[in-house]
């Protein structure tokens, strides 16, 4: 195990440079995740980092002991704790960073089966429950518009909570054209929409767009949507939270394939 104390050194300030920027995260096509949480999502998804970073007092940490256990093969580097804090955004971080290959998406829009479009969603935070999200409603892909927050910076990665590996992450996509080329049913999600969303058919191959709060989707990719779609909202408020229209969207979804009760009740017989 390799030990780092000083700021001088040439890996450290690459690892600052690569928590910093996404820039940088875009040349290298790398980044950090911070946790022991994300380390072990990565990992659970069939991928290993390709490098371990330890904070000092996170050596005699149970969770952080098991973790590198497992991950015993991959080369592992010792941070002072002050060197650490330089890394992570975290108040109470658990001491364990990991430098990962940004993975390549492998699900296309021909291919898609279930995915989002997300047009110029600048928060992180929104973002990464999107993401999250998406991932735990079974999405294959999301494509992101250049205009969104990079997918793969601190916040956006503690926010998708592990989710960003079980999605196919199209950065900087043309979305009018992964509309045109997507196989199945493409709905807008807008607030001014005529058609309620519990009143469609969300089964087959599908996918929604969404846009951020202010600025809605442009004209060019409601062009290519399908239908246009609105979400019930009987409270006095204007509209919601980009991150919670997605999620109402891919879990009205998700219900709508769950199979009825008597669809369960005659393949249980059916398999006696």
């Amino acid at each position: 195990m390799k030990h780092i104390q000083s700021r001088d050194n040439p890996f450290f300030k690459e690892l600052v440079k690569l928590a910093g920027s996404a820039r940088q995260r875009r040349k290298a096509q790398q980044t950090l995740l911070d946790g022991v949480h994300l380390v072990q999502a990565h990992l659970t998804s069939g991928n290993k980092p390709q490098h371990l970073l330890v904070a000092q007092a996170a050596l005699q940490g149970r969770e952080v002991a098991v973790l590198l256990k497992k991950l015993s093969g991959v080369p592992l580097t010792q941070l002072d704790d002050s060197l650490f804090a330089d890394l992570t955004e975290l108040k109470t971080p658990s001491g364990i960073l990991a430098l990962i290959d940004l993975p390549s998406p492998v699900v296309s829009a021909a291919q898609s089966s279930f995915c989002l479009l997300l047009e110029d969603i600048q928060d992180p935070g929104n973002l990464g429950s999107m993401l999250r999200s998406a991932a735990a409603a079974g999405c294959d892909a999301v494509f992101l518009s250049k205009g969104c927050a990079d997918a793969w910076s601190p916040k956006v990665l503690r926010a998708g909570m592990g989710g960003h590996f079980a999605l196919s992450i199209h950065e900087s996509a043309d979305l009018p054209a992964v509309a045109a080329a997507f196989q199945g049913k493409l709905f807008a999600a807008l607030p001014d929409a005529e058609i309620n969303l519990y009143d469609c058919d969300l089964r087959g191959k599908l996918a929604f767009a969404l846009g951020n709060e202010g600025a809605g989707l442009s004209e060019g990719l409601l062009a290519a949507v399908s239908q246009h779609v609105t979400i019930p909202m009987p409270g006095k408020v204007e509209s919601l939270n980009a991150a919670a229209a997605a999620a109402v969207c891919l879990f009205e979804a998700v219900r709508q394939r769950q199979p009825t009760r008597s669809a369960k009740a005659s393949a249980k017989s059916g398999s006696v």
